[in-house]
Parts: structure tokens; sequence; C-alpha cells
């Protein structure tokens, strides 16, 4: 059968170069798109590094002496005193489970402050994240080790004053993964005089759920005591079971029990409404541009589809000749829909060498710093394969089943 598929193919050569050629374009685009899709797909998929689920940030306030309730003369001592204070009666509520404090070190923050790591010559990204957090904020987010360490083995490690955590592609560019220094001593912030201990290496941290977690590099220190203030942030995390109704609850129990000299708590929110209000810019413009994608994939696949189907329409007779001549419904419909197949498969080696030429000169999406990997490209190509050839069997499918219905003598005579 194969063999005579390729002498009609032949045959017609003149009406099947303009369906290869259509073929090549259609394969060559749907390609650039599925390859833009599954980048996007990948990166979404990815592991973030940290758990938000049931996580919630106060935003601490203080009173000013125009309040009634204003304490004046407060010394830093008193003010650190109560700060404490507030941390200890937060952990202490039957329904929370961690409390932190942190600078510029939250998830889905668009403040960040950097930091200078250093080993020997290597030198971590200029734009390291600098998280100066109490112990217990990897246990509030879920951090954990990639040599399995628990979010309450990496909090017990942050006690010590003279040890850092950070992540695991610090030092990427250098092909030297982080795991491999763990209890080395690094120089930190610029300072040559001193060396600060690596306890651990956590997993890959996001920046966000549209950035790769191998271009996001973090590190974290213990919070110096002097700089813990009520406008710090004030990350909770929630027991699953009590999570329902927690910002109600607590703002009830403020006036009574979380007013701890000057500080008050002034707002809560829950960090999924954090996610939201971050990546807004990101979901409104990944929304019209999948739209986007969207209509022009209708656009193919109505062309497609209607390029086999008038081809199909055409051939009535030939279907009506292959009747007479005892050919059974299912074997003219294999026969049309592997001439549609076959044509396919002629013109996608071709569709790749081009995609891979594409993807050579950075023309489709970046992803793990590159446009050219080899399973994206082939597993990108499979999937373009399969759609395509989807389509054809739609355009050849519904007409050619509607011609078979009809009598031989009919179309022959029609025609």
């Amino acid at each position: 059968m194969t063999k005579k598929l390729f002498t009609q193919i032949k045959n017609e050569w003149r009406s099947n170069t303009w369906l290869a050629l259509e073929l090549l374009v259609v394969s060559v685009v749907m390609w650039y798109i599925v390859d833009d899709i599954y980048t996007q797909t990948a990166t979404a998929m990815e592991p973030r590094g940290f758990d938000i689920e049931h996580c919630y940030l106060i935003n601490m306030g203080q009173l000013t002496d125009k309040s009634p309730d204003y304490i004046p003369g407060q010394s830093a001592e008193d003010r650190q005193k109560d700060v404490q204070e507030m941390l200890d009666r937060l952990k202490h509520r039957p329904d929370v489970e961690a409390v932190s404090l942190s600078q510029n070190s939250y998830p889905y923050n668009g403040s960040n402050s950097s930091a200078e790591v250093r080993y020997d010559t290597l030198q971590a990204p200029n734009w390291t994240i600098r998280s100066l957090v109490t112990p217990d904020f990897v246990r509030v987010f879920r951090y954990r080790g990639t040599r399995g360490e628990t979010p309450e083995q990496l909090a017990a490690m942050l006690e010590k004053d003279d040890q850092f955590l950070a992540s695991d592609n610090l030092f990427r560019k250098y092909d030297v993964p982080l795991t491999s220094l763990v209890g080395k001593r690094f120089y930190l912030f610029g300072d040559t005089t001193s060396t600060v201990r690596l306890a651990a290496a956590i997993q890959n941290v996001r920046y966000s759920d549209y950035q790769q977690a191998r271009s996001s590099y973090r590190m974290l220190y213990k919070m110096p005591s002097a700089w813990m203030d009520y406008s710090k942030e004030w990350c909770v995390r929630v027991r699953p079971d009590q999570d329902k109704g927690f910002i109600e609850r607590l703002k009830a129990d403020s006036e009574k029990l979380y007013r701890v000299g000057n500080i008050f708590i002034a707002e809560v929110r829950s960090f999924a409404d954090i996610r939201d209000d971050f990546q807004s810019g990101w979901v409104t413009g990944l929304r019209s541009y999948m739209v986007g994608m969207g209509f022009l994939l209708l656009n193919i696949f109505l062309g497609l589809l209607g390029t086999f189907w008038f081809r199909t329409q055409q051939r009535r007779a030939e279907i009506a000749l292959h009747k007479a001549h005892g050919a059974t419904d299912r074997i003219i419909f294999r026969r049309l829909l592997c001439e549609g197949w076959l044509l396919l498969l002629i013109v996608t080696p071709i569709a790749l060498v081009i995609d891979y030429n594409l993807a050579h000169l950075e023309l489709n999406s970046w992803r793990n710093g590159t446009t050219l990997e080899g399973d994206r490209l082939l597993i990108c190509a499979a999937i373009t394969f399969l759609l395509i050839a989807l389509m054809i069997a739609v355009g050849i499918g519904i007409p050619a089943r509607k011609a078979m219905r009809v009598q031989p003598a009919e179309a022959l005579h029609d025609e």
C-alpha cells in the first residue's frame, strides 16, 4: 500500500507540491507556538522552593503621640522588648504554627536587598537576594535543604550567629553546586576580615511563578537583634485546620491581646492575595498572549482543515471508483488518511531542520539559558506532528465519510 501511495503522490506532484509546502509552513509556525507554550508551562511547573499555603503577612503599626494610649519616652531597648513580646504572643496562639521577622525576604516581594557572597575565587552574582530573617522564617515558608534537611533543622542552623544558608545555584556560572561547599567558610557582605560558615544549601527559591529557579539566587542570614522593630515583615504560618477565618479571629483579638507598648496590628493579608497582586502584570500579559496564540492556532486549524476538506470533496469520483471495484469503506478511508499523513511525514524532516536553525539563531523562547535544547526541540516537534496529524484526520475523515455514503453510480454520474 505504501508503494501505491508513493506512486499516486508522484503522479499528482503538482497539487501535492503545493500541499507539501503548506504543510511545511504550518509545521514550522506550529512548532514555534508549541515551543513557546512548552517553555512557559515547564517554567510554571518548576518547584518554587517555598510554600505559602496557610501563610499570612502582618503589618504592624506604631502609635503616635496624638493617641491617648501612646507611651512616651521609650528607649531602643524597650522597643526591642515590645517586639519580642509581640513575637512570643503570636507564637503562643493555638492556631499559629510559626512566626518570623524578616527584611525584604518574603515571597512575591518586589523590594529586595542584595548581598555579596564569596568563596575563594568564586563570586555569587551581584543580584543575589539577601534575606535577613529570624530562624523561624524557614519554618513559615517551609524551605528545604538539598540534602534533605527539614525546615526545623534549617531553623536550628540559623540560630547560630556564624552560620548562613544559600540556594544551591549560587555558583551556577562556575558549574559548582553549593551543596559541595557545605561546611566551608565564606566572605559575606564585602567583609574580608571574617568568615561565616555555610550550614546548608537550600533548594533554589524562585522569585515568581514566571521566572526560573536557576536564575533566582538567595542567601539567608540571621537578623541582628538590634534590627528587629515593628516595621519589619511579620510572617505567620497557620495550622491547616485553623486557616479558615484566621484573619477575622486575629483582628478580633488584636485590641485585647496584641497591643504591646506602642505596637499594634494594622493589617493582615494572605500570601495568596499578595501573590496575585505581585503577579497581576504577568498574568494579564500572559492571558493576552495566550488569547493571541489561541486565535493563531484556530486560524491554522481552520486553514488546514479547509484544505484537506476541499481536497477530499474533489475526490468523490475517485472514492466512488474504488467502491465500484470492491474496496470497503475502511480501506478507502485508511488510504486517504495515510496519503495525508505520508505527505506530513515527508515534510517533517525538512521542518525539523528549519526548527533547528531558528533555535540556533535564538529566534524562539529562552529557557535554561538557551533557545536550543535537544530534548525540547524533539518534544515540541513531536507535539507539532501529532497536532497536524489530528487536523489532517479531521479534515479528511468528515468529508470522506460523507462521500462514501453516496452510491458509486450516482457519484460517477455527477462527475
